[in-house]
């Protein structure tokens, strides 16, 4: 009974160590142990035999059964057991009955053990998968920290503690480069359940990465004073994040820059030097697009909200920065408010503006005056007034209706001159050009 004693605490000790480190239910544990019990005595009695396992909880320990049928002569030991050896198991046994014979699992053999070893080993790996994959299948969006443990085709494998991660090339910041043990954080996007252990992939290069970084630096984006209104990226670089409160005591610029810029530098720290411009978000979308490209100074805005689009007119000193490196900063603005933007130096405009006027004084009946109208009315162009009904041009103070028919017959009249003369300049028959 000693002996047994200590096997049961021996097990229980086993399972209760199992279920603190891996965080695996005994149960798990014990139906992985019958299983390998069961493979391998089927290893060592064939496949065809009758064998069920059981945990015995008054013992602690794993029981292994051979049920065979109760006969009177018997012809097979593995199936078969005679009646009256049946009845010193159990003294109400009958031809017939199917009868568990307990069975000394010490006889298996090394190879038998070594089966039901790696069974074990198996049930526990996939226990810890599922446990895994429970534990990290809803936390997409996080934020994790690891150490880089590996590199795999260009891929970094994080050790995450409890399971490895994934950090693709795709998800990493160009000209980011990391060591074996170095620390990093990164972004949950994905919980892949597999046939081997589950695979959490993370990103650094994700727009949500840099809004849960401030989150963590801003207490006040945590309890929803301030609010991220929209991000834009270009990772490693630059970024530009919109930010607005519904407190009017509250600046969320300044909350998200914090004391001397120690908020925005923790960010900017763990990105490894990437720009970082807040914006103040605005439901004006005209403001908006102007905040999105500072740091350059905008003179003049033109909305099209049919087309959702703005032409941005700059003075000539400010171009280069509206439009920032390789477009960078224009086109940072363009995905952070969702609105088309062409930039124009007031020089460009202006020289636009004068070919303009010029190409309106070139139709016959067209003077000064009424160009400057038409103009006026950012009507730039001969093609412009052609499509246009007279309705439209009558509405323009100054031109009345008859002085509106009169210019759409003048416009029909030029660009009809036009395109003759234009196919009077194309190649003529024999394939030469005069």
């Amino acid at each position: 009974m000693a002996v047994k004693g200590e096997q049961q605490v021996s097990l229980e000790r086993i399972l209760a160590e199992i279920r603190r480190e891996k965080g695996i239910d005994k149960l798990v544990i014990i139906d992985a142990l019958k299983a390998a019990l069961l493979t391998a005595a089927r290893k060592k009695y064939g496949p065809k035999v009758d064998l069920e396992a059981q945990f015995n909880s008054d013992l602690g320990e794993i029981e292994l059964f051979n049920f065979r049928t109760v006969v009177e002569k018997v012809r097979n030991d593995l199936k078969e057991i005679a009646l009256e050896e049946a009845r010193l198991l159990d003294a109400e046994v009958e031809l017939g009955d199917s009868l568990g014979v307990k069975l000394e699992t010490k006889d298996f053999g090394r190879i038998a053990a070594q089966t039901a070893k790696q069974v074990i080993i198996q049930k526990i790996r996939d226990a810890e998968g599922d446990n895994i994959y429970q534990d990290f299948k809803d936390r997409k969006g996080e934020v994790v920290a690891g150490s880089v443990h590996r590199f795999n085709k260009g891929n970094i494998i994080v050790n995450l503690g409890r399971t490895e991660a994934l950090l693709p090339i795709a998800e990493q910041v160009l000209g980011e480069t990391f060591r074996q043990g170095d620390r990093l954080k990164a972004l949950i996007i994905d919980i892949r359940k597999s046939s081997r252990d589950p695979q959490v992939v993370l990103s650094r290069t994700s727009p949500q990465f840099l809004v849960k970084l401030f989150e963590t630096e801003v207490p006040e984006i945590t309890e929803g004073v301030v609010k991220v209104k929209g991000v834009a990226r270009d990772p490693g670089l630059r970024s530009k994040i919109a930010v607005y409160s519904d407190d009017s005591d509250v600046d969320p610029v300044g909350a998200c820059v914090g004391s001397k810029g120690s908020r925005v530098q923790g960010v900017v720290q763990e990105l490894r030097g990437e720009k970082i411009d807040i914006i103040p978000w605005s439901d004006d979308p005209t403001k908006f697009v102007c905040n999105a490209l500072a740091p350059a100074e905008i003179s003049e805005v033109i909305i099209d909200e049919t087309e959702r689009s703005m032409e941005i007119i700059v003075e000539d000193d400010q171009l280069s920065l509206a439009i920032g490196k390789r477009g960078q900063n224009v086109r940072l603005a363009v995905k952070l408010t969702g609105w088309k933007i062409d930039i124009k130096s007031r020089s460009h405009v202006k020289e636009l503006s004068r070919a303009a006027f010029k190409d309106l004084l070139a139709i016959p009946g067209i003077g000064s005056i009424t160009a400057e109208l038409l103009f006026n009315e950012n009507y730039l162009s001969a093609q412009d007034i052609a499509d246009v009904s007279v309705e439209d041009l009558a509405k323009i103070s100054g031109i009345g209706e008859k002085k509106a028919q009169n210019i759409k017959k003048a416009v029909e009249e030029y660009l009809h001159q036009q395109e003759e003369e234009s196919s009077t300049e194309s190649p003529i028959a024999d394939g030469k050009k005069k």
